[in-house]
């Protein structure tokens, strides 16, 4: 019988927590059930300007409780993981179940799409942090971005953080297991002043393993360059240009082709490439790649949410959609199968076959245009792809930067934008779920005096 469990405990209590819940939602009547249990501790601090700005310790638990009843689903939580809790909260959920709407959509993943055999990807990196070593990591990564110039008048900080997750999921299958994950980061935001003018940059790291992430001194030193590259910034009369996208901002427009294939835009008849399997939505050179197993990958993982096994699967073909990001919910919905995207993609990688610039050849390729380094607000819609952001970053005259620019807006359709892509960069930036370099972007509209 499992005990009330902390988060320092081992997972093997939460393997206990979960299996007692399942075996409770049988006793009280559900064919099916599904438990995630979850322990998570971290800590974070910012300096600024020399001083303590922050410091915060967080230790969270959970227990989210799903029963069906048929067709009929009801879902319950706690954070209390004691056994009177867990067996109320499931005793919830069941009442819930027993007065919901049937769904004829409703129930766990099909048990042949069930992982079976679990990698170990090597996510599991704990710091082992103390405040006062990550008070003096952001405190040097923030010395030495303001020693960069004596223009960098004034800072946001220097962060440290650092997290651990350990979950498990397991359902009326026979299926439980779970894994520990971390995740670090350094950060350092800084403000450039010459005169009356202000302008603000930032740089980061993140790794799953501390010994993977850059050097404070650098962080802080690159924001420093950064904040200082702005300083007498431009506005833009409006007009059509080429637009070169740095790899993390072009993160951004990937992410929103991956939110018009996913499941649920597709079944609500609400994205802008809707029924687009199967088309050519990119130029042919375009391949995408989800690779859920790469060692110590910012998105890697053994299984999704619903315990499906992640594969690697060519999502973009030569420019050609291959499927879409499913879970068995909407799998079903579509007359589909899941794909194993319960929870959301899977370390999506962006590539061009053939040739793949650099980024000072992407600058000389574009020639005269708009480099973006920074994009506000979210003027995005779904389901028309109509695009439309406020931007910042430089522009670009002769394959190199003749001044930084402001307040301007970039604007668009997400499909035609993605049919004239004219590069993708070799510059890839693996700091996040989707790994991809710099994207040029043949013409887009901006607006600005």
């Amino acid at each position: 019988m499992p005990k009330a469990i902390e988060p320092t405990d081992s997972s093997s209590l939460l393997h206990d927590i979960a299996a007692f819940a399942l075996q409770e939602a049988g006793r009280q009547g559900a064919s099916q059930s599904e438990i995630d249990a979850s322990v998570s501790q971290g800590l974070g601090t910012t300096v600024r300007l020399g001083e303590v700005d922050t410091i915060e310790y967080q230790r969270d638990r959970g227990l989210a409780v799903t029963v069906y009843f048929g067709k009929r689903k009801g879902s319950a939580s706690t954070a209390d993981l004691g056994l009177q809790a867990v067996r109320a909260t499931v005793e919830k959920a069941c009442a819930i179940a027993r007065y919901t709407a049937e769904d004829p959509y409703a129930g766990l993943v099909e048990p042949e799409y069930l992982a079976r055999d679990i990698p170990d990807l090597d996510l599991d990196h704990p710091w082992g942090l103390a405040a006062e070593d990550a008070i003096a990591i952001a405190r040097r990564c923030e010395q030495a971005g303001r020693a960069v110039d004596p223009r960098i008048a004034n800072s946001e900080g220097g962060s440290v953080s650092s997290q651990r997750h350990t979950g498990v999921y397991g359902n009326s299958l026979g299926f439980l297991a779970g894994y520990s994950g971390t995740s670090h980061s350094v950060s350092c935001s800084l403000i450039a002043q010459e005169g009356e003018q202000m302008q603000r940059d930032y740089w980061f790291t993140t790794a799953r393993d501390p010994a993977d992430l850059e050097q404070a001194e650098s962080v802080g030193a690159a924001a420093g360059r950064r904040a200082l590259a702005r300083l007498g910034a431009r506005k833009l009369s409006t007009r059509k240009a080429p637009v070169l996208f740095s790899p993390d901002m072009a993160r951004g427009l990937y992410r929103h082709f991956i939110g018009a294939i996913r499941g649920p835009s597709q079944y609500r008849k609400a994205s802008f490439l809707l029924n687009a399997a199967g088309e050519q939505v990119f130029p042919a050179f375009v391949q995408m790649h989800e690779r859920p197993h790469i060692p110590k990958g910012l998105a890697s993982a053994p299984f999704d949410d619903e315990g499906a096994a992640t594969r690697d699967r060519e999502l973009v073909q030569n420019g050609i959609l291959a499927g879409y990001v499913l879970g068995s919910y909407s799998a079903r919905r579509l007359g589909l199968k899941t794909t194993g995207n319960a929870g959301g993609i899977h370390n999506l990688i962006v590539q061009a076959s053939g040739d793949s610039p650099g980024y000072e050849e992407l600058l000389r390729r574009m020639g005269t245009g708009l480099l973006v380094t920074e994009l506000m607000g979210q003027g995005v819609n779904g389901v028309t792809g109509d695009y439309s952001r406020g931007a910042s970053g430089f522009w670009i005259e002769g394959g190199a930067p003749a001044y930084p620019v402001q307040e301007i807006t970039i604007a668009g359709n997400l499909r035609d934008i993605y049919r004239n892509i004219a590069a993708v960069g070799s510059d890839v930036d693996a700091r996040g779920g989707i790994r991809c370099g710099s994207v040029l972007i043949g013409e887009m509209t901006i607006a600005g005096d």
